[in-house]
């Protein structure tokens, strides 16, 4: 499994630092979390068929997640045709399809394909034999989820964006009552160090990065690093990969 920071940074693009995606490689299947940035271009320069795209998992629908998302479906109108991933959409599905086909229509697409959008409901979401995804409710906003991904005798967590309040009011605890290969955590919204209380110490946490983390909190992303010193913590920047 690898796992490729397309987009690292928080509501704003930064420099050298677009908003957030991720690319997930199992096997011969790719997936995406968040389409915050563009996501065809990474394919392009990785020389990856865009047909190989299984699903889009959208954790919420704040534009820093989903603004690439617009750009990849208008091209699949007329050029990837044989692209058709299963698209998570969080919230209300129809009304988000509508306003997806009426972007389209003013792009003289229509009518549009019928893509395969699918709602997000707590639990098991998606498993198409390769990698198998869980949702986890969150508070950050009235229709936003956490996920789990199990594939290839791993799991790993993507927590999305938390409540304002930090993770002790938010953070699916229940994943970590098994061992969890790596945890992939949002530092935007509170302090980095509001997690030790629930990820220090805990031996079943094999490794941590921290993601979609704002400037003013990178201090405390350093602080929660240093003392997370029994496990290994990556920050994660544009382009940088995990393999697992």
């Amino acid at each position: 499994m690898r796992i490729t920071f397309l987009g690292s940074s928080h509501g704003l693009p930064e420099a050298n630092r677009k908003c957030s995606s991720i690319l997930l490689e199992i096997a011969e299947n790719r997936y995406i979390i968040d389409a915050g940035t563009n996501i065809t271009e990474p394919f392009a320069t990785k020389n990856l068929p865009l047909s190989s795209i299984r699903a889009i998992l959208i954790t919420h629908m704040h534009s820093d997640h989903t603004n690439g998302l617009i750009s990849f479906l208008e091209l699949c109108n007329w050029a990837y045709k044989d692209v058709n991933p299963d698209i998570f959409l969080p919230g209300d599905m129809e009304k988000t399809k509508a306003a997806l086909e009426g972007w389209m229509a003013c792009n003289s697409i229509y009518p549009p394909r019928a893509f395969p959008y699918k709602p997000v409901a707590p639990g098991a979401i998606y498993d198409d034999g390769t990698a198998r995804f869980t949702a986890f409710p969150t508070k950050h906003t009235a229709a936003s989820y956490a996920y789990l991904l199990e594939a290839e005798g791993k799991r790993v967590l993507f927590s999305g964006d938390l409540s304002h309040n930090g993770p002790a009011d938010d953070f699916p605890v229940s994943v970590l009552e098994k061992p969890l290969d790596l945890a992939i955590c949002e530092a935007a919204h509170f302090d980095a160090t509001d997690y030790l209380p629930i990820l220090k110490g805990n031996q079943n946490l094999k490794r941590l990065c921290f993601n979609h983390y704002s400037e003013r909190h990178m201090c405390s992303v350093i602080e929660a690093k240093n003392q997370l010193s029994d496990i290994p913590v990556l920050i994660a920047t544009d382009g940088m990969e995990i393999r697992l």
